[in-house]
């Protein structure tokens, strides 16, 4: 399998390389926005945006193509971009007027208005796409889905050989950068602290709006390579994966930045080799390759799908790891609790070691982790026929009995709850109370010297 991924690779050619690199640039230039919608929870607000503006597109396309059949513009004019974006933006615009006018004269929510709005505008651009598209040579596949491998085949200039697309889309990732570095402040107060952004005399409207016109101006600039539907992953995508990896702000931007780059290359890479390898096992060995722009949105679904499973900080994998942690520090603390207890009940004559009965019989695999676990700290000695507390072990069942008692103390003079009823919370909430809870509860009870069962409260141990 190796191999054959290896020989598919070797007629990695130059073209190859500037696709990647378009299709980085795109990611990139999407994913600086999109991080900003997805820490405003304005996820679905990009996916709209996508949607409303692709009529405002095919017009200004349809208009564009006109002036040049009539030669009022070149056909190879540089304001190709300019127009796109302008229809772009008026779609948008519109889309945002009407929104708002179905909100207050529908007396509808503004989900259900924008819903109603942006899936009307897509569809009558879906319907202008059908309806010009033999007379304008509007390829219907490459509006929705993008034409990357293309796009890397157009260069800017007769003398230039650098493909457009990769100029339009780096310019594009450079404005954005320099916006948000320059802005970042206030896209920060106003992302996490609207009300505070409005005090300070920060428009936080005019901020959403702008992030608004950048969004847009970045969905017309990738709209050509990764096109009108594929470029919503690029948007949300890699953000929501480096969110799950990072706390911080900074090193979000970044790893959005990185894992929409990766998902270039892995995306790329996987068009040219996963077909023929899955396609011909399967009895289809005329299926060769795939759309880039598509296997991106493949690549960074994956990417985030890993991240669920293997982020350090919000993984599943760390939450099952936690959890069994957690459960393994209960037991071994419950284990240490009974030895107390049973010691505490019959006293052995020598103190040195504390003997307790014979180990009963490890229920569960979590109960053998315990014991292994305060065997390795040295809690607890144990043989074939008996458990042996330590003194550490000893200091840290004392803690542990203490804050039971202290808490079954606390439920019976604050709750009038019947004896039996006190022992089952405080069994859970012992394994939660800190030395200065425990200080702080002895406080509140008048430093008890017996449980309201008559036993009595260890002292705090000493060290």
């Amino acid at each position: 399998m190796f191999s054959e991924f290896y020989n598919l690779l070797s007629g990695w050619f130059e073209l190859d390389t500037w696709i990647v690199i378009t299709a980085a640039l795109a990611a990139m230039s999407c994913a600086l926005p999109g991080a900003w919608l997805l820490l405003r929870r304005q996820s679905l607000l990009g996916d709209a945006l996508s949607h409303s503006v692709l009529p405002g597109i095919v017009l200004a396309y349809l208009v564009m193509h006109w002036l040049e059949e009539h030669h009022w513009l070149a056909a190879d004019s540089g304001i190709r971009h300019l127009v796109l974006f302008s229809g772009a933006a008026v779609s948008g615009v519109l889309s945002a007027m009407l929104t708002e006018l179905i909100q207050r004269w529908g007396r509808l929510d503004r989900g259900a208005a924008m819903g109603v709005v942006f899936t009307s505008m897509f569809a009558l651009g879906l319907l202008l796409i059908r309806m010009f598209a033999d007379k304008t040579h509007v390829d219907p596949g490459c509006v929705l889905y993008g034409s990357l491998e293309t796009s890397a085949l157009i260069p800017l200039s007769s003398s230039i050989q650098i493909p457009r697309a990769v100029v339009i889309n780096g310019a594009m990732l450079l404005i954005n950068g320099i916006l948000v570095i320059v802005f970042f402040k206030e896209l920060r107060l106003s992302t996490f602290d609207p009300g505070l952004a409005s005090a300070l005399g920060l428009r936080a409207d005019l901020i959403q709006l702008a992030l608004m016109a950048m969004t847009a101006a970045t969905l017309v600039a990738a709209f050509e390579s990764v096109g009108a539907i594929l470029v919503i992953a690029m948007l949300i995508v890699p953000a929501a994966t480096a969110r799950l990896l990072t706390d911080r702000l900074g090193t979000m931007l970044v790893f959005s930045l990185l894992i929409a780059a990766l998902s270039a290359v892995l995306g790329h890479v996987g068009a040219l080799t996963l077909p023929t390898m899955i396609f011909s096992r399967l009895g289809y060995p005329d299926v060769r390759d795939a759309s880039t722009a598509g296997m991106m949105a493949v690549a960074a679904g994956g990417l985030f799908v890993l991240s669920i499973l293997a982020s350090p900080r919000h993984g599943a994998v760390r939450r099952v790891i936690d959890r069994i942690r957690l459960q393994v520090r209960i037991a071994s603390e419950d284990i240490l609790g009974k030895l107390y207890r049973r010691d505490e009940a019959a006293p052995v004559k020598d103190p040195t070691p504390s003997t307790i009965v014979a180990p009963a019989r490890l229920r569960t695999w979590i109960e053998w982790l315990a014991r292994r676990r305060l065997e390795r700290r040295g809690f607890i000695t144990a043989t074939a026929t008996m458990n042996h507390l330590t003194d550490k072990g000893r200091e840290m069942a004392q803690s542990l009995v203490r804050s039971h008692r202290l808490w079954e103390a606390y439920m019976a003079r604050h709750f009038e709850l019947p004896g039996d009823h006190l022992h089952a919370t405080a069994e859970q909430v012992e394994h939660f109370l800190s030395p200065q809870l425990q200080i702080d509860l002895a406080r509140e009870l008048d430093q008890p010297s017996v449980d309201p069962h008559g036993k009595t409260i260890p002292g705090s141990p000493v060290g």
